[in-house]
């Protein structure tokens, strides 16, 4: 696969390993219908393959509707993509102003099993539909599209963080802005800190408007889960946000000069 970005419209290539699954699994139902041996490893083998072949259909461009959710868990940025991310040395706060003025967090990192934060307008309510929501540093757009109910419109950075201790030189960090109403970038785009990508949604109305906002330190390219026991690849934003601001000078936007 030359490409792991992707967006609404499907994924950027095949997955051939897929296919050579369900090849293997098909052989061996009928090595095993063959030796005529008892039990329930052929069932097993058919329903196997069934949903092997399912999920290497759907997950096909040609296959895939643009309006339908994606599930790109076997997605990750190849080597050479992770090198040609942008290096971005300071965050900032994706609502309000640069610091976070004008939002609060409704909901905290890991607070009732919480991946993220849950930012909002100081009105509260729906007070802050329509917002402008801002990437919080300079990244690249690697995803970006309506994953399904739960999610509604999302946003993914991929960043390329300097950090002596890695092995490299430096880590991947994703930021994630989910609930959007509307998404104003696209995939492959790189974006300075700053610069709108989206504004704050409801998820077409499961929830008060708000913005959920991750930091992810992974090179897989997914949606995930909003909560879990553990906190995953998951960073606490606040955290995160707190160590990387001010760094690399105390500007507003100094945006691709990073």
């Amino acid at each position: 696969m030359e490409s792991s970005t992707l967006d609404a419209s499907g994924f950027d290539g095949s997955l051939l390993w897929m296919e050579r699954e369900l090849m293997l699994i098909l052989d061996l139902y009928k090595r095993s219908a063959r030796k005529g041996k008892p039990g329930g490893r052929p069932l097993r083998a058919t329903w196997m393959a069934c949903a092997f072949a399912l999920a290497a259909t759907a997950c096909h461009p040609e296959n895939t509707a643009p309006s339908k959710p994606l599930d790109a868990a076997f997605i990750r940025l190849s080597p050479a993509e992770v090198a040609a991310l942008p290096t971005a040395v300071r965050f900032d706060a994706p609502m309000g102003t640069e610091s976070g003025a004008f939002t609060y967090n409704a909901q905290r990192f890991r607070v009732n099993r919480h991946l993220g934060d849950d930012l909002n307008g100081i009105g509260g309510w729906n007070s802050d539909l329509g917002d402008p929501v801002y990437a919080s540093g300079v990244g690249k757009v690697i995803y970006a599209g309506w994953v399904g109910p739960g999610w509604g419109n999302m946003v993914i950075l991929a960043h390329q963080v300097p950090d002596a201790s890695a092995p490299m030189g430096y880590r991947v960090y994703q930021t994630i802005y989910a609930h959007l109403d509307e998404i104003l970038t696209q995939c492959d785009a790189v974006l300075p800190r700053g610069k709108q990508l989206g504004t704050v949604g409801t998820a077409n109305g499961r929830y008060l408007a708000h913005l959920h906002f991750e930091v992810r330190e992974s090179l897989s390219v997914y949606p995930g889960i909003g909560y879990a026991d553990a906190p995953l690849d998951r960073v606490p934003p606040e955290e995160f946000l707190k160590r990387y601001r001010g760094k690399g000078g105390d500007l507003l936007l100094p945006g691709m000069r990073e």
